[in-house]
């Protein structure tokens, strides 16, 4: 055992000689590793077979060139490391995107040139403050990254780092006691009876397609990914209902991803009469352009209820920016796709409809949910309500 050496309390250290260099150094890899098991420490045959093993192993990586040692490892090229070994494997092909895009605009530019194994919890704080500071966005959308996005970047230096640690290249994670960044939530916005009227009567000059998917969001609430994901099996004509039952997240390269709806419960949502008979109209018309273009058909069996052409599902952020282009072109004021939801909510509650009849159509798994986020309409209602027996004032009586 000439090559594996004790180097501290319950740690070896890992020699494979590699021979000599020009110069008549001589070449080797080193590598330490802590045996943490209480049943391998027991024995001294068990020990020795499980460190005799871990040589081996360590020696067939250094020999197929597969061994990086941490010493000389850049944070940028763990990133390839961890990109290729675990991000493509595990990662869904949005999240994985979303992942490399933040590395490449905040994270490798302050980190990338650091050795892995240098960098602290004070190179992680830095970046986090510096994230904040207006010049930090590079989407060309704006100076300053939402807090959200900010939490989401702190979420994937954790992943990354948890990586570096669980493969043992570094002995101490610079991020695991870094709180998560705090952010402020994003207020509810929403139209009011009379601005979600002009909406509508907008919406009577736009394709048919359009006009349902956008109603879908105000009368339905359906979130943006259900709608995508809908197919005419589960527009239920004879109930004058939809059954929401998945959501399309991500549309790419030819391939969809569909997912149960966001808490993982289906749910069948009543519309109006008027709706459905929309409805009606223009499932004759999806109808007549799959027979008319025949073989071009790209939807196979699926039937995709709002698709991009050729029975294809949409692409999840075209409605957000077919809505955004709407809503500049009528001269409305602009909300959020998602805040068309909220619209749907606060109608009806202004209708007198429950917190609870709204949970359900709108799929909150939570009833706290519904509530926290339509607690200032909910105050409001119970002021006007209130200020409905102001007829009974005693002073406005003896008036």
């Amino acid at each position: 055992m000439a090559s594996i050496e004790k180097r501290g309390a319950n740690s070896w250290r890992l020699t494979v000689e590699l021979g000599y260099g020009p110069n008549g150094e001589r070449l080797r890899e080193r590598k330490v590793i802590k045996v943490e098991d209480p049943a391998l420490l027991k024995t001294k045959k068990k020990l020795r077979e499980y460190l005799e093993s871990e040589w081996l192993k360590f020696k067939l990586e250094v020999e197929a060139g597969e061994y990086i040692t941490p010493e000389k490892m850049t944070f940028a090229a763990f990133i390839e490391e961890w990109r290729t070994k675990y991000a493509e494997k595990q990662l869904a092909p949005k999240t994985l995107k979303e992942y490399l895009g933040h590395i490449r605009n905040h994270i490798l530019p302050a980190l990338g040139h650091k050795r892995l194994d240098e960098i602290k919890p004070m190179h992680i704080i830095t970046l986090m403050d510096r994230l904040s500071n207006p010049g930090s966005r590079k989407d060309d959308r704006g100076q300053m990254l939402s807090g959200r996005t900010i939490q989401y970047i702190y979420s994937v230096m954790r992943n990354i780092f948890a990586q570096a640690e669980s493969w043992k290249l570094i002995k101490s994670n610079p991020i695991k006691e870094i709180k998560k960044p705090k952010a402020e939530k994003k207020k509810a916005q929403f139209y009011e009876a009379d601005e979600a009227q002009e909406v509508i009567k907008a919406l009577n000059e736009e394709p048919l397609m359009w006009r349902l998917l956008i109603l879908g969001a105000i009368i339905g609430g359906f979130r943006r990914g259900e709608l995508i994901a809908l197919e005419w099996p589960q527009v239920l004509f004879a109930e004058n209902a939809i059954h929401i039952k998945k959501s399309i997240p991500l549309t790419a390269d030819g391939k969809v991803y569909e997912k149960e709806p966001k808490n993982g419960e289906d749910r069948i949502v009543q519309m109006p009469g008027w709706y459905m008979e929309e409805m009606r109209r223009y499932h004759l018309q999806w109808r007549e352009e799959k027979m008319k273009i025949r073989d071009r058909w790209e939807g196979g069996d699926r039937e995709y209820v709002f698709h991009a052409g050729y029975g294809k599902p949409l692409y999840f952020t075209y409605p957000s920016e077919w809505w955004s282009k709407f809503v500049k072109r009528h001269g409305l004021r602009y909300i959020r796709f998602h805040d068309l939801r909220h619209s749907s909510a606060t109608l009806l509650i202004h209708q007198g409809a429950s917190l609870k009849a709204i949970q359900e159509r709108l799929g909150h798994k939570q009833h706290q949910t519904t509530a926290d986020i339509y607690a200032h309409v909910t105050k409001q209602v119970s002021r006007d309500l209130a200020d409905k027996f102001d007829q009974f004032d005693p002073k406005k009586q003896s008036i």
